[in-house]
């Protein structure tokens, strides 16, 4: 039944189509007189990330007048429901024209009027694609076509994207945006590839598949396998579906579906062209003659290729290492000289992979080749990463990665879920809390948890090691292993480093694979993630290396080629004759001398004489040029890759500048809510100042919901409970992060810092205070040096006091002392007078904690500071525990007996006899010798 009171002055004479979020029907517009398609959303009260598909629909699609795109006419609000108004031109969906069609085309005009419409879908993604648009979920339900005038026109932009390129995240293949069964393998997430226009060929190919054979390419009710098909296996030929199909239909087909973006047509004019060329001999021939697809095609969109180079042997290293893990293969090969002997069971053990290389070589690029496989084994991959300004931060790297394993797990189904939350329970038994403490968003699985007694240092110590393991072997099983990659190790804290440890010579370690990265330049023997991999060493565990080494020139040529070549094989086009092949080769030398081979420092050069117009495309000539005179001459080419990425991101509009270079004062990574807060401005000015920097590269949404304040007021977003700390960005990289941080003066980055901290400090509840706490005073101790007034220098004592306690409950103890030291520092000189009770607390804490560190001497002096201020006899008490523990630790027994007499003595109970405590003293050594019976 029509909706007649759905939007007013639209008269409604049909229901196109229902899908599971929207209703489309056909209406006549009363005000002006015309056809039109109204689209709406079917739930009554929609929600955000609803609305926010649809108004992005329109937003794109009003910034797109062009023949070859549905049009719209406004977006209407009526009654609290959104309605898109829509072009109609006669035209209906094409797979409900499709279903109607007796079979496949077999004859020929059949195969003209299939060529005419695939024509006509060229042509669409190439003016589409000319004005930086992804339309990503290309499929005959998106593609409207008018059967009496064989009209086509592409429909639905409601994820499309105006990013030249997508970094799209690991989800669930439920969760994932766009239709499955037509979609890149990089849109899936588990190629370790962005996403560009080029996915649209992909999703084009799957449709012309379907349109030529009746059939999808891969089908089936397990979405995962249908992800492994997409990235692994290769559909049914065409011509064996269809052998009416000519040769180079078949193979035009083929290589738009090529798994690699680099195989694929690098352009819609390719195409067409290629298409137009079939259409014509058609015609005119009534047959089409072989020819090699793409040899028209021509690459004048400036695109780096991803794909690896010169890394075969690294890849193939890293991949055997899953294997091992999973089982697939026997014992780790023994003959291996940096492999550690493998455990005689029969299980498979973990594994540390360590991959080493200097900063911008490419290890992380490397270890996301790994995506594969794990997708295959259905298995679990999480990363975190280690902030170069946050070194104090306990167990961030792994409260990242399984923040996101939480995140994967959220999206699954609601039975899937149901069995995660009673491993879970099962696992942590009544200590879920300690869990929830380090992770808090394992809550959203268990749900609230009892709270746990508290224990001395080195108990809790010892549960959360119990604890934590419970946790992750539920996830380390043979139908699901577990990939943790951690990266920038060399900047890891000593807890993550001791958790790395445990995780890794725990006997029941199984199904783990653990790959940490590190720059091998940074650290040396003596660092605490050498010694700690030493001592992961000889505790038998299996430990290998991958050492990434600089690209050799001829990786460099062949990466300049592949850029700035032909599309068809990688070799230089318009380079054939000599004088074009030598400034060639002359270009990748001049490359290679100035980058060192280092492939993020060579990307950046590349990029940066395009945008200064060094690398241009003649379309006269059909390839790019270039001046290598020029280039020698201009100063681009002798800047660091510091240098380099600083000078472009001074050439962003200066608001922008100024958020980046806040932002990198945050951290690696970051919110949009973090952000608004730092830089005092609303979330949509915010988000519309950071579009020059997401446009350019230099940051990364982590989804797609980067969208939602640039089409929503901050008043809109509260009406929704929007949660702000959803919207995430991260820096492309830690040279990035570092070129926006080295904008900022020197002498302007305390005040920078400090104020980013107040800024902070101000906006956060104080029942928000202790999960903040960590990046609040992190950013107030950069900057506090600037404090003056002795209330300020108090308060962030104070604050310190906090960071270092919440560190000592999760037992990372060295950034607990560091935290209690710099609060002791900011103390005035008569605390114990003016404030004692903060005093005794900052005082008592870090003499516990320089004890668990077993820095007994600042242990001692911070415990006789106590003793000599103490007001109480009970104040004194914790001193003397203290100094026992101390003289215990240091196997310095009688001095603990004396001092634990003298401490009875200040509480009045009585003491033995002299003796009593002769006949003791003299007992001790025997006490020693009990070591010695059999």
């Amino acid at each position: 039944m029509l909706d007649t009171c759905l939007l007013p002055g639209y008269h409604l004479t049909e229901v196109v189509h229902v899908g599971a979020e929207t209703i489309l029907y056909r209406g006549w517009s009363q005000s002006h007189q015309q056809p039109v398609i109204l689209k709406t959303l079917k739930a009554d009260y929609p929600n955000l990330s609803q609305l926010t598909r649809l108004k992005h629909e329109y937003q794109i699609t009003a910034s797109l007048d062009l023949e070859e795109i549905v049009k719209t006419y406004g977006l209407e609000i009526h009654q609290h429901r959104v309605v898109l108004v829509l072009e109609d031109f006669g035209g209906r969906s094409l797979n409900h024209w499709l279903a109607e069609q007796p079979g496949q085309p077999v004859d020929q005009p059949a195969l003209i009027r299939w060529l005419e419409m695939a024509v006509q879908l060229a042509q669409a993604l190439e003016v589409l694609h000319q004005h930086a648009i992804i339309h990503k979920d290309i499929k005959p339900a998106n593609i409207i076509f008018n059967p009496a005038t064989a009209q086509v026109k592409l429909t639905d932009f409601s994820i499309a994207s105006h990013l030249r390129k997508e970094v799209p995240q690991l989800k669930h293949p439920d969760q994932l945006e766009g239709t499955l069964a037509y979609m890149s393998p990089e849109q899936t997430g588990r190629m370790n590839r962005s996403v560009d226009h080029r996915s649209d060929f992909y999703s084009l190919g799957v449709t012309f598949y379907e349109m030529l054979t009746g059939q999808l390419p891969f089908s089936g009710d397990d979405p995962l396998e249908l992800v492994h098909c997409h990235i692994a296996r290769q559909p049914v030929s065409i011509q064996v579906l269809n052998p009416a199909i000519p040769v180079v239909i078949a193979e035009i087909v083929s290589k738009l579906m090529a798994k690699n973006a680099e195989d694929r047509y690098q352009s819609a004019t390719g195409l067409k062209a290629d298409l137009e060329c079939c259409l014509s001999h058609l015609k005119t021939s009534h047959t089409v003659p072989c020819f090699v697809p793409g040899a028209r095609d021509r690459r004048a969109q400036f695109l780096i290729p991803q794909k690896l180079y010169g890394r075969e042997a690294e890849v193939a290293m890293l991949l055997a290492a899953f294997d091992r893990v999973v089982g697939h293969t026997a014992k780790a090969n023994q003959s291996s000289s940096n492999q550690a002997i493998a455990s005689s069971t029969s299980l498979p053990q973990s594994e540390l992979m360590l991959i080493t290389g200097y900063s911008g070589i490419g290890k992380s690029s490397l270890v996301n080749e790994i995506h594969k496989p794990i997708t295959q084994n259905r298995g679990y991959f999480i990363s975190g990463k280690f902030d170069q300004f946050k070194r104090n931060i306990p167990y961030a790297s792994l409260i990242q990665a399984f923040q996101s394993l939480i995140q994967q797990l959220m999206t699954e189904s609601s039975a899937r879920l149901q069995s995660w939350r009673e491993k879970l329970l099962a696992a942590l038994g009544a200590n879920g809390q300690v869990i929830i403490d380090v992770i808090p968003e394992v809550e959203l699985i268990i749900g609230p948890q009892p709270a746990v007694p508290e224990l001395g240092a080195t108990e809790a110590q010892n549960r959360l090691n119990r604890v934590f393991l419970s946790f992750i072997q539920v996830f380390t099983q043979p139908d699901h292993p577990l990939v943790l990659f951690l990266d920038d190790l060399q900047w890891a804290d000593s807890a993550s480093l001791k958790l790395i440890q445990l995780l890794m010579t725990h006997p029941d370690s199984r199904y783990l694979l653990l790959i940490g990265a590190y720059r091998d330049n940074e650290v040396d023997s003596v660092h605490p993630l050498i010694k700690t991999v030493t001592e992961i060493q000889q505790a038998g565990a299996v430990v290998n290396q991958i050492v990434i080494r600089p690209l050799a020139l001829n990786h460099v040529q062949q990466l300049v080629a592949d850029t700035l070549g032909d599309s068809q094989d990688g070799s230089q086009a318009g380079f054939q004759s000599g004088s074009q092949s030598n400034a060639y080769q002359a270009l990748a030398e001049l490359l290679f001398t100035k980058t060192q081979g280092n492939p993020f420092f060579l990307k950046q050069l590349l990029k940066t004489l395009y945008q200064e117009k060094l690398i241009r495309f003649d379309f006269a000539q059909g390839r790019w040029q270039w001046d290598l005179q020029t280039i020698q001459t201009t100063d681009i080419a002798d800047k660091s890759v510091v240098e380099l990425v600083a000078s472009n991101i001074e050439k962003l509009p200066p608001p922008t500048q100024t958020v980046l270079k806040l932002a990198a004062c945050v951290g690696d990574r970051f919110t949009i809510q973090g952000l608004a807060t730092v830089s005092e401005m609303n979330l949509l000015s915010l988000a519309k100042t950071l579009q020059p920097a997401l446009e350019s590269g230099f940051i990364l949404p982590f989804d797609n919901t980067y969208k939602i304040p640039l089409l929503f007021a901050d008043s809109e977003l509260a009406a929704f409970e929007f949660d702000h700390t959803s919207v995430a960005y991260r820096f492309l990289h830690d040279r990035v992060q570092q070129a926006a941080y080295s904008l900022i003066p020197e002498s302007h980055r305390p005040a920078t810092h400090l104020r980013v901290g107040q800024l902070l400090l101000q906006n956060t509840a104080p029942t928000d205070l202790e999960a903040a706490i960590f990046e609040i005073v992190n950013s107030l101790n950069k900057g506090a040096e600037l404090l003056v007034e002795q209330t300020e220098k108090t308060k962030l004592a104070r604050l310190n006091l906090i960071a270092g306690q919440k560190a000592k409950s999760a037992a990372a103890y060295e950034p607990a002392f560091s935290y209690l030291e710099q609060g002791i520092m900011l103390l005035a000189q008569d605390s114990w007078q003016s404030h004692y009770e903060l005093t005794l607390a900052l005082y008592a804490e870090a003499a516990e904690v320089a004890y668990l560190n077993t820095d007994y001497a600042r242990s001692e002096q911070l415990v006789n500071g106590i003793e000599q201020y103490s007001i109480t006899n009970l104040d004194k008490v914790k001193a003397y525990e203290l100094k026992i523990q101390l003289y215990m630790a240091q196997l310095e027994m009688m001095k603990a007996i004396d001092t634990g007499m003298e401490a009875l003595s200040m509480l009045g109970v009585p003491i033995v006899s002299q003796l009593e405590q002769n006949h003791f003293s003299i007992r001790l050594p025997q006490l020693a010798e009990l070591d010695q019976i059999p």
